[in-house]
């Protein structure tokens, strides 16, 4: 299986904030946002990730990310010239995806909560259909958002409604077999010129290969698209690692516990990071042992 990440767009709910750097570059707490939904992808066993950015933020990553080898992965970077909606990044990776199952993330999309890592490895489990992931919001006219019948079944979906049928809002998340590229390619743009993933997941609906995974209550989805959000997911971020001494999304830590880097590896990640807490953090659960915690009981999305 492979990865998409989608980081574009021009992050102007962030002004003045992302007039000079991408806002999937900002950090949350101690590392930037960017890692969140990479680590997201690594705890899905994905190893092969395309990132699509826009034109003039690419080398920046590259700095930042380079090919990924350093976490025993491999990146690739495409662009998005303009903001066409979500589903074109799957267009857009074509080439890529080739004949391959995949995963699409949006950038700010965060995770976190207890039995993710296995959530995610069940759906790309599935070599057909689609799947996505609802959560339970306040406020769910801001997004897509689900409706279930009493069975629990999935029976609509609506783009950012009016008055919203249910409080479940389908998450920047998604998985799909390799009949989202054409289905992709015959979609029509919406009103408002974009190529919109909630009329890709009705085909999928449609036809009756649309899975749902529904995280249960305390379960923690953040996206960072205001400056509010940016702050709580910071100070989220910030409250979980202070507490539990674990940190959240740290790829190297991942990547090590998975075995796709050495020691030797490891050691170079954190002679990278030395001056800094998460350098120390790299530093710390080296001497306490590579097996001191398992992947399936830490949470490390």
């Amino acid at each position: 299986m492979k990865g998409i990440i989608l980081a574009g767009g021009s992050g102007s709910r962030l002004y003045p904030i992302t007039l000079g750097v991408n806002k999937h570059l900002l950090p949350v707490y101690d590392k930037p946002l960017i890692y969140y939904p990479l680590a997201t992808l690594m705890l899905a066993n994905i190893r092969d990730i395309l990132l699509i950015t826009r034109p003039e933020d690419q080398d920046l990553y590259k700095t930042i990310l380079g090919n990924g080898r350093q976490w025993g992965i491999h990146i690739t970077y495409a662009t998005q010239d303009h903001p066409r909606g979500i589903a074109e990044s799957i267009i857009i990776a074509e080439d890529f995806v080739g004949t391959s199952p995949f995963a699409l993330i949006l950038g700010d999309n965060m995770f976190f909560g207890h039995g993710f890592r296995s959530m995610l490895l069940d759906a790309a489990r599935h070599e057909t259909g689609a799947t996505i992931f609802c959560n339970w919001v306040i406020d769910p006219e801001r997004f897509g958002v689900a409706e279930f019948d009493r069975q629990n079944t999935l029976i609509s979906i609506e783009e950012k409604p009016e008055h919203p049928k249910s409080n479940y809002a389908i998450t920047g998340l998604y998985f799909y077999d390799t009949q989202a590229i054409e289905f992709a390619k015959n979609l029509k743009p919406s009103p408002r010129g974009e190529i919109e993933i909630t009329d890709l997941n009705r085909l999928y609906l449609e036809k009756k290969q649309l899975k749902t995974v529904n995280l249960h209550r305390g379960f923690a989805w953040l996206d960072t698209g205001t400056h509010e959000s940016l702050l709580d997911a910071s100070n989220y971020v910030a409250t979980i690692e202070k507490r539990q001494g674990l940190k959240i999304a740290c790829l190297e830590e991942i990547a090590w516990r998975n075995n796709w880097i050495s020691d030797e590896q490891f050691l170079a990640c954190y002679h990278k990071n030395k001056n800094s807490s998460y350098g120390a953090y790299l530093h710390r659960i080296y001497h306490q042992g590579k097996y001191a915690g398992s992947l399936s009981n830490i949470r490390f999305a």
